[in-house]
């Protein structure tokens, strides 16, 4: 006669078993909602660098545009007078230097910097941009105005809850001896 099987034999998993089993899928899950969530982070970040590469170096472009004014001496040139705090000042104001206005080349200047001012303050809400001669390529605000170092258009945002705009983009714009 045949032995009929026990109970052990026919039982399926253990509590014990399916507990664990649970742990570690909820923990593959919470994994999966972190790099989710880390991933979401860093493409955010790259699309707001890339925006302040694009703004810089559309600064930068307007400068080299302006042979004039990149020709004069540091303190009369106004693209070296620029730093802009988009969270404690407003844009500057300047006299429109397009269609049928003329502008001389420091005009033209003006009104560079007030359009980049305004994209600044627009898309970088507490954003700041500096405009300097600074030959170091350490990051931060200050500039070395070394005579004949390059020219550097610096930018910066706040993120979450901090107090200062840290630089984020360093953009060599040219101008050294």
């Amino acid at each position: 006669m045949p032995e009929m099987p026990t109970m052990r034999a026919c039982a399926g998993f253990t509590m014990a078993e399916v507990l664990v089993a649970l742990f570690v899928v909820t923990l593959g899950m919470l994994g999966a909602a972190g790099l989710q969530a880390t991933a979401l982070r860093a493409g955010r970040d790259a699309a707001r660098i890339a925006d302040g590469v694009q703004l810089a170096a559309a600064l930068a472009e307007r400068m080299r545009a302006n042979p004039a004014v990149m020709a004069l001496a540091d303190g009369a040139n106004p693209y070296l007078q620029f730093d802009f705090d988009a969270g404690a000042e407003a844009p500057p104001s300047a006299a429109a230097c397009y269609g049928e206005d003329a502008c001389n080349a420091d005009a033209l200047a003006r009104f560079d910097l007030m359009e980049v001012a305004g994209e600044l303050a627009a898309r970088f809400p507490g954003g700041r941009m500096l405009v300097c001669r600074d030959a170091s390529a350490a990051p931060g605000w200050t500039c070395g105005a070394e005579p004949g170092a390059p020219v550097v258009i610096k930018l910066g945002w706040r993120e979450g809850n901090e107090a200062a705009a840290l630089p984020r983009v360093q953009l060599p714009a040219g101008g050294g001896a």
